[in-house]
């Protein structure tokens, strides 16, 4: 394994700077850097402008659309995107169920969904947690009824990101209640416009809109929506939750922030002294760095591992719990190098340049927007995805054997 840039990598990577700089609408970049949940139509058009190059689905295999670039490619690639502020594509979609579906459905749900993920034609939204199904998802209650050529859906999702602009929703189901938990489960398609299908909105403490409860009452699925074999869910969902886990260490995401913490120092000034002379606050910010930087190559070494490598579930725990805590350090040593701009909201408005959109306008400067609001919605890294209790659990077992 070889993780230094040859001349080749530093070619491609000016290239996809150049690529961005030609086509990146200059109001999406701008919503981008503020940090704030982008809405599905900047989403949208960037997407299909990456589609149009043959970029939008970079992990996936050339046989499904994929570019062919190489696993530090791919990482270099996503870098670049976060650095200019690019939006984040639907990472549901493309992430999480899209390598389901090219990997276990049949040929014909293949040709269905995979080219609308690729033009962002239609988004998606993960239906796994229940109220009382969280990080123990064996234990879910949402029951998938077979009745003649439809599955008969009845349930509750929670924490459902994205679920209100979703066309489509992955869920987990229990078809059988007879046998073990985890042999029960099935992985089923559900259209977001189904009779009996409820989205309600859940609003975080930043005052944003992400999250959702989903109710089924008597939902009605076709029998073709299931993906692989009934009651083989669970072995398709450990199979996401892998990518979900590498995805989660959001390594790019903590690098650009990183560089914006680095503009607040500059600007900040405490007592008529220059932040940067702080030896306490900079000895926290160049922690941070290092921290980030050993993250960076710990994930460049998974993207070399095979996909059926024993390990990589356990080492995609450990990526993603350290991931977490780095994304809510950054944030902490943003708003801690605001000083008293530090306590201004300016809510995270999908789709605004927020400061056109919150009246009055707190008394901050134009560089605090978003930071606070960063602050408390990164508050739930450390659950999303796997909380860092189970995760903790998941690597004492599979990596000390304890």
């Amino acid at each position: 394994m070889d993780l230094t840039q040859s001349n080749d990598d530093v070619a491609f990577r000016d290239m996809v700077r150049t690529f961005i700089v030609a086509h990146l609408p200059e109001d999406i970049a701008r919503r981008g850097l503020k940090g704030y949940h982008a809405s599905r139509e900047d989403i949208q058009v960037w997407t299909r402008i990456l589609n149009a190059k043959g970029w939008a689905v970079p992990n996936w295999p050339q046989a499904y659309g994929g570019p062919g670039f190489t696993p530090l490619q791919r990482y270099i690639f996503q870098r670049e995107l976060r650095l200019a502020g690019c939006p984040v594509e639907d990472q549901a979609a493309m992430a999480l169920v899209g390598p389901v579906i090219y990997t276990f459905a049949t040929e014909a749900q293949k040709a269905r969904y995979l080219p609308a993920i690729r033009n962002a034609d239609e988004f998606w939204c993960q239906g796994f947690s229940e109220p009382n199904s969280g990080s123990d998802l064996a234990s879910l209650k949402t029951t998938a009824v077979r009745d003649g050529d439809d599955f008969v859906v009845n349930g509750q999702k929670i924490w459902t990101s994205e679920a209100q602009r979703a066309d489509m929703m992955f869920a987990l189901v229990r078809t059988d209640s007879k046998v073990k938990p985890q042999a029960g489960i099935s992985f089923l398609l559900i259209d977001m416009k189904s009779p009996g299908l409820t989205v309600r909105p859940i609003y975080s403490i930043n005052e944003g809109y992400s999250v959702n409860e989903v109710f089924f009452q008597d939902v009605r699925v076709p029998v073709e929506n299931i993906v692989g074999e009934l009651n083989k869910g669970w072995g398709y969902a450990k199979f996401l939750l892998v990518n979900e886990r590498t995805m989660s260490a959001e390594v790019p995401h903590t690098l650009h922030e990183i560089q914006e913490l680095k503009a607040l120092v500059k600007a900040g000034v405490r007592a008529g002294v220059s932040l940067s002379h702080d030896p306490l606050f900079m000895a926290k910010v160049a922690r941070l760095e290092i921290d980030a930087m050993a993250l960076e190559t710990s994930v460049l070494r998974v993207l070399h591992m095979a996909e059926d490598d024993p390990e990589i579930n356990a080492v995609g725990s450990v990526l993603k719990l350290r991931g977490s805590e780095l994304r809510q350090r950054v944030t902490e040593l943003m708003t801690e190098a605001l000083g008293d701009y530090g306590m201004a909201v300016y809510p995270d408005v999908e789709g605004h340049d927020n400061m056109a959109v919150v009246a009055p306008v707190p008394p901050a400067p134009e560089h605090a927007a978003g930071v606070l609001s960063r602050y408390m919605f990164r508050r739930a890294t450390t659950i999303y995805g796997g909380s860092s209790e189970i995760l903790r659990t998941i690597i004492a077992k599979t990596v000390l054997g304890l």
